[in-house]
């Protein structure tokens, strides 16, 4: 690989998309670093794989020389402009295989093409949040709910940003605001279809299932890592605590809708073996549950439908699902061909630029 120059000048070049990218295409363009790792090989060397993004999807990079000065630029988080050749391998699937990589300078891109985010506005969310709560009927459910989710809280003001996950559903900031809050959308037709549910409850337990994933990610220029306190404890632990304690702080809160609330937060992974200390056990918290699950399954379709090339109905298997996914109402965009791939994706950027403009989209140098 060549050593990249770090002072180097470069003239700007027309974004190249992941979703893009063909076999046998070169490349030179700018992404963000999502994820950076050194890995050994079979023969006793060493490489560096990365996770180079932008607003269309991910794709995975791979270096084999100059690993120290490639270590050292791809910090996660950090623009680069990453050369090389990508490649579908039989084997590997889809890489880029890099020959050199250097720091983006800041005229060299624009962050609403490297930046993903909800469909829907910021400002948008929080106000289907506000109408949400004003419905939750029992004061004090809705005092929990303000008092924890207010944007003049420290916990409200970062569960607001955060991203849901680290990488299969709504991984980019105002994640975790736009997934709780289609949850709790959810959860509260859903109860008026099925009798016996307690929807005040329910809708409650479904805007602040995921609330330990606060302090469980941290996103940084559109990477997303897992900080300490969220490894050694888990988000589910986190999130029991943090309900429990903002409980305890309102005087008369009821024990029996403390109780069921708190069973919500620590059974809403469904099973002992997905992370959940017990298994739900009432019906509020099997509907968190499931519609928690349904909402993060239909995240990873519209991950992947970002990065699924125009024309195309199949993306390969995906570990968010378990399977394949299929997109009939795309076979328009197979007469198409794939010249209008770019247009299609620089008019998202351009509406994805409008939405971030109010809420301070940026990526880290």
């Amino acid at each position: 690989m060549r050593q990249p120059s770090l002072g180097e000048s470069a003239q700007p070049k027309p974004k190249q998309f992941v979703r893009e990218l063909s076999h046998g295409a070169h490349v030179e363009s700018v992404f963000v670093v999502r994820e950076r790792s050194r890995r050994p090989t079979r023969q006793g060397g060493e490489f560096i794989r990365l996770s180079l993004a932008d607003a269309s999807g991910a794709v995975e990079a791979v270096a084999w020389d100059d690993l120290d000065t490639v270590e050292e630029i791809c910090e996660p988080g950090r623009a680069v402009v990453a050369r090389g050749q990508f490649d579908v391998h039989e084997r590997f699937g889809a890489r880029l295989r890099l020959h050199s990589v250097r720091p983006a300078k800041d005229d060299e891109y624009d962050p609403a093409d490297l930046l993903d985010g909800p469909a829907t506005s910021y400002e948008r969310l929080c106000e289907q949040l506000d109408q949400l709560v004003a419905t939750i009927q029992r004061p004090h459910l809705r005092l929990l709910v303000e008092r924890l989710l207010s944007p003049d809280s420290e916990t409200g003001r970062r569960w607001r940003v955060a991203p849901a996950a680290k990488h299969y559903h709504q991984a980019y900031r105002h994640g975790l605001l736009e997934h709780s809050l289609t949850v709790a959308q959810g959860v509260s037709a859903m109860a008026a279809t099925f009798p016996g549910i307690d929807r005040d409850l329910a809708v409650t337990g479904a805007l602040l299932h995921d609330i330990g994933k606060v302090f469980t990610y941290e996103e940084r220029g559109g990477a997303v890592e897992m900080t300490d306190v969220g490894r050694l404890h888990g988000e589910i632990a986190l999130g029991y605590y943090e309900v429990r304690r903002a409980i305890e702080q309102l005087p008369g809160f009821p024990a029996a809708d403390a109780q069921a609330l708190l069973h919500i937060i620590l059974s809403h992974h469904g099973k002992l073996e997905h992370g959940s200390p017990v298994v739900p056990c009432t019906r509020e918290a099997t509907l968190v549950h499931m519609v928690d699950n349904l909402g993060g399954t239909l995240g990873s379709f519209d991950r992947i439908e970002k990065q699924l090339p125009a024309g195309e109905r199949w993306a390969p298997f995906d570990r968010g699902i378990s399977a394949s996914a299929y997109f009939p109402s795309r076979a328009e965009g197979a007469d198409q061909g794939s010249s209008d791939t770019a247009a299609d994706t620089r008019a998202a950027a351009a509406e994805s630029a409008e939405r971030r403009a109010s809420r301070g989209g940026s990526i880290a140098a």
